[in-house]
C-alpha cells in the first residue's frame, strides 16, 4: 500500500498544507474497490491564531487536533457539514490541515469543491475523528502521482472563517478547475488546458 510517512506530518501546517496540494485521498469500499482523488486545495491552521480550533480552548470536540501527527480531525460545521482535516507538527500544540476540495477521475469537476462536498463524497464523518491517515485503516493519504511532480500552487488567504481571514496559508493547484473558490483575479483555466486526474495515475 502507498501512503503518506508518519514523518511527513511532524510539521508545522504552514509547511505540510501546500505539500499535501497533489497528493491523493483514498478510501476503499465495502466491495473492495479504491475511491481516490487528488486533493488541489488546502488551508493551514495553528494554536496560536484565533481562526484554529484549539485557539481558545482545549475540549472534546477539538482533542484529536492536540494529539499526535498524521491522524484525521473531523468536525461538523454549522451542524450540517463534515470537514476533513489531518493533524501535523507535533502533540499538545493544535495544528492542522483541512482539504478543502479534491479531483476525482472521471467525475464532475466539482464533486469534491469544497470541504463538505469532499467529506460526502468520501463517506467522511465524525467515525472517521482520530483514525490516523496513514493505511491503518479504510481513508488515508497517499503521495502524488507521476503526473503531479513539481505542481504550479497559487497561495492566497483563506476562506469562510471571520478570524485570521488575512493569513496566506491557503494553496491550490492553479490548473485544476475543481478548486472551491479561486484568488482575486486568478482566472478559472479553460477545460482543455485545465489538469484533470487520470485513471492511470491509480491510488
Amino acid at each position: 500500500m502507498n501512503t503518506l510517512s508518519p514523518e511527513f506530518f511532524c510539521r508545522p501546517a504552514e509547511v505540510v498544507g501546500p505539500e499535501l496540494v497533489g497528493c491523493r485521498l483514498v478510501k476503499r469500499k465495502p466491495n473492495g474497490d479504491m475511491l481516490w482523488g487528488v486533493i488541489v486545495e488546502t488551508e493551514a491552521y495553528s494554536q496560536d491564531e484565533p481562526a484554529c480550533h484549539g485557539y481558545r480552548r482545549r475540549s472534546p470536540q477539538n482533542e484529536t487536533l492536540f494529539g499526535p501527527p498524521g491522524r484525521f480531525y473531523v468536525y461538523v460545521s454549522y451542524g450540517i457539514h463534515h470537514c476533513v482535516n489531518v493533524v501535523t507538527d507535533r502533540p499538545e500544540w493544535a495544528n492542522g490541515v483541512l482539504m478543502r476540495a479534491v479531483a476525482l477521475p472521471a467525475e464532475p469537476e466539482r464533486v469534491a469543491a469544497g470541504p463538505g462536498l469532499l467529506a460526502r463524497r468520501f463517506g467522511i464523518d465524525r467515525s472517521d475523528d482520530r483514525r490516523p491517515a496513514t493505511g491503518e485503516h479504510g481513508v488515508w493519504l497517499a503521495p502524488r502521482p507521476a503526473s503531479i511532480v513539481s505542481p504550479d500552487l497559487v497561495t492566497t488567504t483563506r476562506i469562510g472563517i471571520s478570524e485570521g481571514n488575512e493569513l496566506p496559508l491557503r494553496w491550490y493547484l492553479r490548473a485544476s478547475r475543481s478548486v472551491s473558490s479561486r484568488a482575486k483575479g486568478d482566472r478559472q483555466p479553460v477545460p482543455d488546458q485545465a489538469w484533470a486526474p487520470r485513471e492511470v495515475d491509480g491510488w
